[in-house]
C-alpha cells in the first residue's frame, strides 16, 4: 500500500443538500467534503472513518467545481487535504478503523 493516496470528486449543482446551504448562493457543506475524505479512505485502505481528530476549513467549494482529496500516512493517523487546484479548502487528521 502506498504512503499517499489521491482522488478527485465533484458535487453536482443538483445535490439535494445545496438549496439549504445557502439559498441563492450555494456552497458545498464541509460535511460533504469530509464524506469524500471518508470515501477516499475506504478506497485506499478499505477502512471506515472512525474519528476526525482535527479539521480546518480554509476556503469554499462551489457546486460543479472539481476538488481533490489527498491522504497521507501519519503514524496511527492519516493526514488529509482537500484542494481545488492549488487552493487548500480543508485539512486535518483522522483515524480509520476496519
Amino acid at each position: 500500500m502506498s504512503a499517499t493516496y489521491r482522488e478527485s470528486f465533484r458535487i453536482g449543482a443538483d445535490h439535494p443538500v445545496l438549496p439549504g446551504h445557502f439559498p441563492g448562493r450555494p456552497l458545498v457543506p464541509g460535511v460533504l467534503l469530509l464524506e469524500h475524505v471518508a470515501l477516499a479512505l475506504a478506497h485506499w485502505r478499505g477502512e471506515r472513518l472512525a474519528r476526525v481528530v482535527e479539521a480546518k476549513f480554509a476556503a469554499p467549494l462551489l457546486p460543479d467545481e472539481e476538488a481533490t482529496v489527498e491522504l497521507a500516512d501519519a503514524g496511527a493517523r492519516v493526514r488529509f487535504a482537500v484542494r481545488r487546484g492549488d487552493v487548500l479548502l480543508a485539512r486535518g487528521q483522522l483515524e480509520g478503523a476496519p
